[in-house]
This record gives C-alpha cells, sequence and structure tokens, in this order.
C-alpha cells in the first residue's frame, strides 16, 4: 500500500495524488458508512471531510472526529491497513415462548399491518387510491388505519381469541412458520389467560379471520369525515353533493360513490371497504 506523504482532509496539505488516494480507500468502505461513494476528483471537499469524520466515528470510536488524516496517524493507520466498521453478529433465531402479554410485547411488532395503500394488490390498489384522492380532493379528512394484514398478525389475532374464549385447545392450534410462540402451557386456565392478554392487547372486539380482503391486499379500515356539505365526484365525474350523517361509517350516499370506484362498503364493520364488500 503507498503511503501518502502529507494530511489529507480539513485543514490539511491535500496534495492530489493523497487526495485521490484517500478517496479510493474510502470508497470501499461509503456503502457499510451510509454514505454515497465519493468523486475520486483529487480534490478535498465537503463530502470527503464527512466521510473521513464517518470513518472517524463508525470505525474508530472517535467521539470529535477531526476530518484529518494525518501522516502516520491513527485514522491513516486503520485505513490503509483496511479496518473496516464492525459487523454485528446474525441476530439468534426466535425461540419459541409461552403466549401471553411478555410474548405479545416482544414479538407482535415483527408482524406490522400496512396503513399504505402502496401496500395493497391490484386492481383494489389503484382503485382505493382514486377513491381516496376524490374524498381529499372534496374536502374530506381520511385516515386510513388498516392495509394490507401480515397473515402471522392474522394467525395470531385468530388463535388469541379462539383460545381465550375456549373454541380452540390450547394444545391443538397449529403452529404458523415463522411464528415461535407456544399457546399450550400446560395449564387450561394458564393457557386461556395467556391468549386473553393478547387478545386484549390487539385491542379485538371480534374474532380476527384467518383468511380475509385485507390479508389479499383488498380492503382498507379508514375514517371519513368532513364539515357541511361533501362535493365529491364519482368515478364518472359526476359530483355528488353529501351532507349527514357526516361520516364514512353510516352515510349511504358516500357508500355509493364508493361504490363507483369498485370501493365497496361492508355495513356491519364499520371503517371497512373493500373490492366486494366482504
Amino acid at each position: 500500500m503507498p503511503d501518502i506523504i502529507g494530511s489529507v482532509g480539513r485543514a490539511a496539505v491535500n496534495s492530489p495524488a493523497d487526495v485521490l488516494l484517500v478517496q479510493q480507500l474510502l470508497n470501499a468502505q461509503v456503502k457499510s458508512l451510509g454514505l454515497p461513494p465519493l468523486d475520486e476528483d483529487e480534490k478535498i471537499g465537503p463530502n470527503t471531510i464527512n466521510a473521513i469524520r464517518a470513518y472517524q466515528k463508525m470505525v474508530l470510536g472517535m467521539t470529535a472526529p477531526d476530518g484529518r488524516i494525518d501522516v502516520g496517524g491513527r485514522t491513516w493507520k486503520a485505513l490503509s491497513g483496511g479496518t473496516r466498521i464492525a459487523v454485528p453478529p446474525p441476530a439468534p433465531a426466535a425461540s419459541a415462548g409461552l403466549s401471553g402479554a411478555a410474548w405479545w410485547h416482544a414479538n407482535q411488532g415483527k408482524f406490522p399491518n400496512s396503513t399504505s395503500l402502496d401496500a395493497l394488490n391490484p386492481p383494489f390498489r389503484d382503485r382505493a387510491k382514486a377513491f381516496v384522492n376524490a374524498l381529499k380532493a372534496a374536502g374530506a379528512n381520511v385516515s386510513i388505519t388498516a392495509a394490507l394484514r401480515h397473515p402471522i398478525r392474522a394467525y395470531l389475532m385468530h388463535y388469541s381469541w379462539t383460545v381465550a374464549k375456549g373454541i380452540d385447545s390450547p394444545g391443538a392450534v397449529p403452529p404458523k412458520a415463522g411464528c415461535p410462540i407456544v399457546w399450550d402451557h400446560g395449564n387450561l386456565a394458564a393457557s386461556r389467560a395467556g391468549a386473553r392478554a393478547m387478545m386484549n392487547l390487539f385491542g379485538m372486539a371480534h374474532i380476527a379471520a384467518l383468511r380475509s380482503r385485507h390479508i389479499d391486499g383488498h380492503a382498507i379500515d379508514m375514517a371519513v369525515s368532513w364539515n357541511g356539505t361533501l362535493p365529491i365526484k364519482d368515478a364518472n365525474g359526476k359530483t355528488h353533493a353529501i351532507g349527514a350523517p357526516r361520516n364514512g361509517n353510516t352515510n349511504r350516499a358516500l357508500h355509493a360513490v364508493g361504490a363507483t370506484y369498485g370501493v365497496h362498503k361492508l355495513a356491519t364493520d364499520p371503517p371497512h371497504w373493500s373490492i366486494d364488500g366482504h
């Protein structure tokens, strides 16, 4: 490895050959540092200085990186020697744990639902976007609370309900790949208590289906409200003046407008709209 003959970086000598060498060495590491590639232009600039500082902080652990590399200095020795950012060891495989509040807090975040319309599947994705855009253009307040549901989350919600309610025996719950949970505590009362704690933490009022339009990416839950009269256009361009009740849950006139977009209201589930009303 050639050596630099002068300092490089902030308030340094910065001879072109030395700057180029430092830029080349940094470019071998910028990806792991979370930085864009440097232009190897032999010129010192803010991007190269920032890369030096990032290397000093993330690789050398310097609390006050100075953005300067000196001949024979610590930063040069590490950079020229190929010292890289420490790669954390892979996370151990999740071990199975008993159902209950502790398991829920430790694991449920690994299986999130999405509230993004982009996560939906076609053709419903484009239909939902068009309807929501029409609602917003008319001045409605729209809040998407659920779009695509994670299948493991649906599994957890479904069986926390059925075990807690005594519908399923905890020992009879089928395993789910990627979900390290044990429903059977070896004691029926404890098993049901663990499932009930999870059911309550999910905030469930009804049993969750194992297969649903949410899991298929063909449903959304959304809260819609407005003030006064909502002048909304249907999918054919016709404007409808919609008044009370001023919410998307019970206003049948709004449900009819949604249907023109192919977004159908499920009347028995206040926030639920889907590709076919189910």
